[in-house]
């Protein structure tokens, strides 16, 4: 198996003869035709779906996450996206012809997209299957070779990744490292052309540090508060349906929840409501049916539950209202499903990212007020907005920014490999999915071709004659 920990190698790097093996191979790799990008594709296809069961029990054994939410999150993702990639990877990979301007009349040019060569994955433990094999697929089928570094929170899952990687790959193509902190630090010190990692801000500035030490690539895939705005025109019923299964999926864990809810003051109570009448449909109508549900998982670790469990002790102690929820188990590391009301921006729930199933509901008077308070915090990686109204919706698009966006509806974006998906500011830098994940993992190589007809040579020195009083005729077509 080719899974390496931190004692393979003798270099003072322990991962340095994994580096070298990737490099190796890197230019004959890059020359695979689009066939053969396509045949490795289909084989992780065949894998990842002979191995569904081996998901099922692995994310249940990490943090309880129920087998269809396993299906629909993560193996149904990465299926959509590996389909998508083999339909179109071969038109990927064509050079695209570009326009000739006057000037340069005799030339012909065209983009040509090779890939970056040996690039590095790191990725999270919050979908550890999806949030490894998507960023894959796209690298793969831009003609990297590629190192993968999992999570150490979801061990079970990633063995799984390990084995089925092991089957596809050969070891010169795509390696799996395994371990911590220690691991990951050990391969940012290597020169990959790229790194791609997805996770949190802290670690997030560590790879972007790395990234410029050796003059690579980098995409980072963040968070942040990802609010929404539910304005007086909304349908409150489906507003709180999509709202509880974006934020509570998952258990909250999630980069692109919704982090927090601002609603008309007048209209508070309702939502309430009606949130609370959701969460009762999807896992059970007493506290007791929640806790013993098997469709809501659970905090990945002890010190997730800790942090989440602290912030919510702190915002009930500052006068948050606890509206529905707000037990935990510390035993099973099991936070309720809980909506919080009187909330205020003060309020040690909007401190931070809160990455768990609690959800604060924020009053504002006007929209201008809601406006203003998004655009007070970070860009977020996410922005939902509910309104029947065009004027509403076009005034929240054009005056706050974030990474995604998706109006009447909640992290469906993330699912379409038709759109980019990816943070700016805080939240991230850079994209992927479909094409714009081929594009990451490649470089836009621009090439220029002269023909027989050489007009430039008019331009050449001296400039005393001709070429002086060309260039000034020249320049003035422009102006």
């Amino acid at each position: 198996m080719h899974v390496v920990s931190r004692s393979e190698g003798s270099q003072t790097n322990p991962f340095q003869e994994t580096f070298e093996r990737l490099r190796a191979r890197r230019w004959e790799q890059a020359r695979t035709s689009a066939k053969q990008r396509v045949a490795r594709l289909r084989k992780l296809r065949e894998a990842i779906v002979a191995r569904r069961e081996e998901l099922y029990q692995a994310l249940y054994a990490d943090f309880r996450k129920p087998a269809a939410e396993v299906e629909s999150t993560e193996v149904l993702v990465v299926l959509m996206e590996l389909d998508h990639a083999l339909k179109h990877v071969a038109q990927w990979m064509k050079p695209r012809r570009a326009a000739t301007p006057l000037l340069l009349a005799g030339t012909r040019s065209q983009v040509r997209y090779e890939p970056k060569g040996v690039v590095l994955i790191i990725s999270p433990w919050n979908y550890p299957f999806q949030l490894t094999l998507a960023p894959l697929v796209a690298a793969v089928a831009a003609g990297n070779c590629v190192c993968i570094k999992p999570s150490e929170k979801t061990p079970h899952t990633a063995q799984v990744m390990a084995r089925l990687i092991q089957d596809v790959f050969d070891p010169s193509e795509v390696v799996v490292v395994q371990g911590g902190a220690a691991e990951s630090q050990a391969l940012l010190e290597l020169p990959f052309d790229h790194f791609f990692f997805t996770g949190g801000a802290r670690v997030g500035r560590k790879v972007m540090e790395a990234a410029a030490r050796h003059l690579a690539g980098v995409t980072l895939e963040l968070g942040g508060k990802s609010p929404a705005v539910v304005d007086n025109t909304a349908d409150l019923k489906a507003t709180a349906e999509r709202l509880v299964f974006g934020k509570f999926i998952n258990a909250g864990q999630t980069c692109v929840a919704p982090d927090y809810v601002m609603v008309p003051a007048a209209r508070e109570e309702e939502l309430l409501g009606h949130l609370r009448e959701a969460i009762e449909h999807a896992y059970g109508k007493t506290e007791e049916a929640r806790r013993a549900s098997a469709d809501f998982c659970r905090m990945v670790d002890d010190a997730q539950f800790s942090r989440v469990n602290g912030l919510l002790e702190r915002s009930v102690a500052q006068g948050a209202r606890v509206a529905l929820g707000g037990t935990v188990d510390a035993a099973s590391r099991y936070i309720a499903p809980t909506l919080l009301a009187d909330v205020k921006p003060e309020t040690a729930i909007m401190e931070e990212e809160i990455f768990g199933p609690v959800l604060p509901v924020l009053r504002y008077d006007t929209l201008d007020d809601a406006v203003r308070f998004i655009r007070e915090g970070s860009k977020p990686l996410a922005l939902y907005i509910f309104s029947q109204d065009d004027a509403t919706v076009e005034r929240l698009l054009a005056d706050t920014t974030a990474g995604g966006t998706c109006v009447n509806t909640v992290v469906m974006h993330l699912t379409s490999a038709e759109l980019p998906f990816g943070g700016v500011g805080e939240s991230g830098l850079g994209n992927y999915h479909g094409e714009f994940g081929f594009r990451t993992f490649s470089h836009e190589r621009a090439v220029l071709h002269q023909g027989p007809l050489f007009l430039l040579k008019n331009f050449f020195p001296p400039y005393a004659g001709r070429a002086g009083k060309l260039g000034r005729i020249a320049s003035r077509l422009f102006e």
